[in-house]
């Protein structure tokens, strides 16, 4: 974590300046009917989950760079993830990974305390065969052939359950690689059913007040046919399970073109939106920084979710699920997380009975030109004045590089070879 003192020290240094815009947004939105206090209420509230993995440096598929002040294991990594919090006051949460985050509970409550987190939903890991495996997952998991190989992967889920009910997690995230990669190498049908009568088993094993996210894919490490190949299969799975089963979105998951903010809209309409894990793609699933790419695609995912906030009983969950290559992971995940609640204060400012009439009127230019004017206002303001109220960084990656955190835990974290590749 960063002294108090250096947070003080570089937020004095950009205060003034902070102000002054903050004062002339509140002018510029005070005449457009916007009470910009009540803008930063709702931001101030706003969290997201930082994925654990995401603090290490990720890879392509032929090679991996490590960067200095590697985490070591899962307490290196709650270190960073609080300091991410520390700075931005927007990531409360982490998620973790299991086999990889595997520790006693008591320790990672100890842990967590300690950096002021919480545990957001746990994540399964039956994509990568383990040292202490039985069965191997290279044709499958929870869809193989083999009725063994299927059990372990449900033990394994099962096992992620129990951990999570000791560190107050209330959900598991469930995405499997299962698929095949030539034509006539599996009877679609068949390894569907299997894969839902293992699910099955996963979903009864679910506390009362828990919820089973599963999350779809369109492809790899299957290149020709995938389980769960996009949101309808996994809108399929969670009506076949139960009213605790919903749907994950991953921003990268799907083909170029799709229109992600619409199956937002189709999957908060009949109740089955479980929540996101948020990143950007250009060709794949590239897991780029959130907002890199396609800002305003964040945004118009953001328009659909304030839509529906008027329903007390939605409440998706929100993570970030990236893989960063070139940066500094906790650079990088600051950024996102400030990209995300950017996306939430402007989809705030919609003028929604105004967008509505519009609607109604079939009125295309003003419909748009009403998301477009939430769009391109700059609420940098209002995201830093809810940092700085809430013991945050006015600038946290200004603030972390000046703290000197990746030279200090670089002389206590080992150097960490790159051989091998892989995205995480």
């Amino acid at each position: 974590m960063i002294h108090s003192d250096i947070i003080a020290q570089c937020n004095e240094m950009a205060a003034a300046r902070m102000h002054a815009d903050y004062d002339a947004l509140g002018a510029h939105l005070d005449r457009r009917g916007i009470d910009i206090e009540q803008i930063k209420a709702k931001v101030a509230t706003y969290g997201l989950a930082v994925p654990s993995w995401g603090v290490g440096t990720g890879g392509t598929r032929f090679a991996r760079f490590p960067g200095t002040g590697e985490p070591r294991d899962i307490f290196d990594k709650l270190s960073d993830c609080g300091l991410i919090h520390q700075l931005t006051r927007a990531t409360p949460s982490v998620s973790l990974h299991i086999p990889w985050d595997a520790q006693p509970a008591a320790d990672l409550n100890s842990k967590a305390e300690e950096v002021g987190l919480v545990f957001d939903a746990m994540n399964s890991n039956t994509f990568q065969d383990q040292p202490e495996q039985t069965h191997s997952y290279k044709f499958g998991s929870l869809a193989h052939t083999d009725a063994a190989t299927r059990q372990q992967a449900v033990d394994h889920n099962i096992a992620c359950i129990e951990l999570g009910q000791q560190i107050g997690s209330k959900a598991l995230t469930i995405w499997v690689g299962d698929g095949s990669n030539f034509p006539g190498q599996t009877n679609f049908t068949r390894q569907f059913e299997r894969y839902l009568d293992a699910a099955k088993q996963v979903y009864q094993a679910l506390p009362d007040d828990w919820t089973l996210l599963t999350e779809h894919k369109m492809y790899e490490p299957a290149f020709y046919s995938t389980v769960v190949q996009d949101w309808g299969t996994s809108l399929l799975i969670a009506q076949q399970m139960g009213d605790k089963a919903k749907c994950l979105v991953d921003l990268g998951h799907h083909a170029p073109n799709v229109n992600i903010e619409m199956i937002v809209a189709r999957l908060t309409q009949f109740g089955k939106l479980g929540g996101f894990h948020f990143n950007d793609s250009k060709y794949g699933d590239d897991d780029l920084d959130t907002g890199s790419i396609d800002p305003y695609r964040l945004f118009l995912v953001f328009n659909e979710l304030v839509e529906a906030e008027t329903n007390p009983d939605f409440n998706p969950m929100h993570m970030l699920d990236q893989s960063h290559n070139v940066t500094d992971p906790i650079e990088s995940l600051m950024v996102s997380a400030t990209e995300v609640q950017r996306a939430y204060a402007q989809a705030l400012l919609v003028d929604r009975p105004k967008l509505a009439g519009y609607q109604e009127d079939n009125d295309a230019l003003m419909a748009t030109t009403m998301l477009k004017d939430g769009f391109r206002t700059d609420v940098e303001p209002i995201l830093a004045m809810a940092r700085l109220e809430a013991g945050g960084a006015i600038d946290p990656v200004a603030t972390y590089r000046a703290s000197g955190y990746r030279t200090k835990v670089a002389s206590e974290r080992p150097a960490v070879g790159g051989a091998g590749g892989g995205i995480v």
